[in-house]
């Protein structure tokens, strides 16, 4: 699942500015993210292997959102970072759900 995120920084490191870069990594991460198989949960491992790739989704969002925060120009950064990881908070839900369902 890691190994996913691994794409990232290659396609980031083409980008001609460093916000470009930062909203090049956002978008790997949203790839990695629209991957997830949700509905495909079987196992305890499964679902805490989810969380885990969640919350390293989370820390790699909020990492990018730090080192831009100065700048004043890029809405677009921020507004992609926060759609993420409002859908990072979703998923996570779902998935809390679906553990108490089964237990």
């Amino acid at each position: 699942m890691f190994g996913a995120f691994s794409d990232i920084d290659y396609q980031s490191n083409r980008a001609r500015t460093p916000s470009e870069a930062a909203v090049k990594r956002l978008d790997g991460i949203g790839h990695v993210l629209s991957e997830l198989d949700l509905a495909g949960m079987q196992t305890q491992d499964n679902l805490t292997r989810m969380l885990l790739t969640l919350d390293t989704a989370d820390k790699c969002i909020r990492s990018i959102r730090a080192e831009f925060r100065t700048e004043v120009a890029n809405d677009r950064l921020a507004r992609k970072a926060e759609d993420l990881m409002a859908l990072i908070e979703r998923a996570r839900d779902e998935l809390t759900g679906c553990r108490t369902a089964k237990s």
